[in-house]
């Protein structure tokens, strides 16, 4: 029985350059949409104007108080109760970090939010995380093909969806 704390809370500013780090390390920075990295004056800008929106939710994971990994909630205003989300772990992090952070963050879109759906978008190379998502319960909804242009070559995208009646029934039942 895991005997840790795990929760997730409002990103502060005291946390970015944390998570500004934890974003720019290769082993994330490979994984996003942009893939440059960032510097702490445009975080700092994207922080502050994200912070104002009602729509997006920032959010810090942690293990026994200690911040393990970031998330974001972006609900879309025209589709009512859905979400868009993004979200890492940080560098080095134990084996199981991300499966705990993507069930405090679900727990918190379905329960707290009371969305109706979450959606994820993977680029198709990154299998890891495609089985990540099905690994919540995560349904595949579909694939964009030649979507996202990185700099060198268009990449598919993969596109997932858990809607709120199949969290509360995935998460009653035992998974590895």
């Amino acid at each position: 029985m895991d005997s840790k704390h795990y929760r997730v809370r409002p990103m502060e500013e005291r946390d970015l350059e944390e998570v500004l780090s934890w974003r720019n390390h290769p082993d994330v920075r490979r994984y996003m949409y942009f893939q440059d990295e960032i510097t702490l004056e445009n975080h700092r800008k994207w922080f502050s104007s994200t912070k104002q929106d009602a729509n997006r939710h920032l959010l810090i994971f942690e293990t026994d108080l200690v911040p393990m990994g970031f998330a974001n909630l972006a609900v879309q205003k025209q589709h009512g109760l859905v979400a868009d989300w993004g979200f890492y772990v940080a560098p080095g992090t134990e084996k199981g970090t991300g499966t705990y952070l993507g069930k405090c963050v679900l727990e918190f879109a379905f329960c707290d939010l009371e969305l109706h759906k979450v959606c994820g978008e993977i680029l198709t190379f990154n299998s890891k995380s495609i089985r990540f998502h099905k690994k919540l319960g995560f349904v595949h909804e579909g694939t964009l093909r030649q979507h996202h242009f990185d700099g060198v070559e268009y990449q598919d995208i993969e596109c997932m969806g858990l809607l709120r009646h199949e969290w509360q029934r995935f998460k009653g039942t035992p998974h590895e």
